[in-house]
């Protein structure tokens, strides 16, 4: 089974009609001999999710709250997340894209970038940054 946050078991043994004490008392026992530690779930989903699906820190802080991490916890596991980490992770996300947009005019490349990182929650002005330096270093828009 995967890790999962306090909340999220909490949840499940709500829907398998457990008393509501009873279940905190099994979670906080659980706690108490590490099987569930919410620091270390934040920890893992930012990495893992920064990783594989190249998240910045809004979406990354948007997916801790609907894992039910609270904002202190999910505040540090995202003061993990360096800037110049963000950027670059922006960076490899824009130039794997852009090899499958040959051929596209500049404008509607720089629309559906700013649309992809827009979804995995990039700032706009560092997205705009990224994007622009990429599209003026493709081959394809370099002039002669």
């Amino acid at each position: 089974m995967a890790p999962r946050s306090r909340k999220q078991l909490h949840d499940k043994l709500r829907q398998r009609n457990c008393p509501d004490e009873v279940a905190e008392r099994v979670l906080d026992r659980m706690t108490d001999v590490g099987l569930v530690d919410d620091e270390a779930y934040a920890g893992m989903l930012v990495r893992s999710q920064q990783a594989s699906r190249g998240l910045a820190k809004r979406a990354l802080a948007r997916e801790l709250r609907t894992k039910g991490v609270d904002d202190e916890t999910a505040k540090a596991a995202l003061d993990e997340v360096s800037p110049e980490h963000e950027r670059a992770q922006a960076e490899r996300l824009v130039a794997k894209k852009l090899r499958t947009m040959h051929g596209l005019d500049a404008t509607v490349q720089t629309r559906r970038l700013a649309g992809m990182l827009a979804r995995k929650g990039y700032p706009a002005d560092l997205s705009m940054q990224v994007i622009r330096e990429a599209v003026r270093q493709a081959p394809e828009h370099q002039r002669d």
